[in-house]
């Protein structure tokens, strides 16, 4: 198992090129290259070239820090025709930038709308058909997040919907901090997924069904939206035994997976918290290890 960092604390501060430095310095041998307006924004088309990646690249190597996963999030389940196609476009493109950078893994999100489940449902599965032979052809591995707001939000539903893709080179993405959107059940979702499982997110959040639903107050009440936060661990109601424990149950501490730190609430004391994190995952992983 790899341990990552996630640099979006740092996107404020410093360049992207300076990410590898910096992910080393708070004690990291991995990072998760995730949404830069530099490089793969969100929801548009890459905007690296090959002279980019290459230099990217370099910085890792320099640093000793290598990419555990890219992650983009592009509309490929959007139920709009020319955003889905234009996703797919934009897939291929990160397809190639993740190969070119030596990396094999991918983690991404459903990215459709809940209000049109069936129609994202059925986006969702026509990119499949033009994306799933190119993933396996360059043997990539395909993770997905349900995200809280997306059209697969239950971590039962989103394990169903990576089985109908049939194919091994897609998995299942676990954030923690996603859980009680996820449908709070994390030990049935993390047995229930065993190696489909393959990259985790570690950050902490409240609970806001507790208080009467008050843990978080949006206004006006009832609506709509969704709450959660990425706090560092022990800072939220989330129970860390349990999620360490039953990852160790599932053998994933053994395996070709990645835990990645995920932390965005803190920002002015991003590098403290980042090394917090990698010191108390690791001592949690050692206390949990089966």
């Amino acid at each position: 198992m790899k341990i990552a960092l996630d640099p979006t604390p740092f996107h404020s501060t410093h360049s992207l090129l300076e990410f590898p430095r910096v992910v080393a310095e708070c004690g990291y041998e991995y990072l998760q290259l995730t949404p830069h307006k530099d490089f793969i924004p969100f929801f548009n088309h890459p905007k690296a070239d090959d002279d980019l990646v290459r230099k990217f690249r370099k910085a890792c190597s320099d640093a000793g820090v290598g990419i555990a996963s890219v992650l983009p999030v592009l509309r490929w389940s959007s139920p709009d025709p020319d955003a889905r196609e234009a996703a797919i476009r934009y897939w291929k493109r990160v397809i190639q930038i993740t190969v070119d950078l030596g990396v094999q893994r991918i983690n991404t999100e459903f990215s459709g709308r809940p209000e049109k489940a069936e129609e994202s449902e059925r986006a969702f599965y026509r990119s499949m058909e033009e994306l799933v032979p190119i993933v396996e052809h360059e043997g990539l591995d395909v993770l997905i997040d349900p995200h809280p707001d997306d059209f697969v939000e239950d971590g039962l539903d989103a394990i169903r919907m990576i089985r109908g893709i049939n194919s091994r080179n897609f998995g299942l993405v676990y954030v923690a901090c996603h859980t009680y959107h996820m449908g709070g059940n994390m030990t049935e979702i993390i047995r229930t997924a065993g190696d489909v499982l393959r990259l985790v997110h570690v950050a902490d959040t409240m609970d806001h069904h507790r208080s009467n639903g008050l843990r978080y107050i949006t206004n006006p009440p009832g609506n709509p939206v969704r709450v959660h936060q990425h706090l560092k661990i022990g800072d939220g109601d989330l129970d860390w035994d349990e999620f360490f424990g039953t990852l160790g149950e599932i053998g994933f501490y053994d395996r070709d997976t990645v835990m990645v730190s995920s932390v965005f609430a803190e920002n002015e004391r991003a590098e403290d918290v980042s090394r917090y994190q990698h010191k108390t995952m690791t001592d949690y992983i050692a206390r949990h290890r089966a």
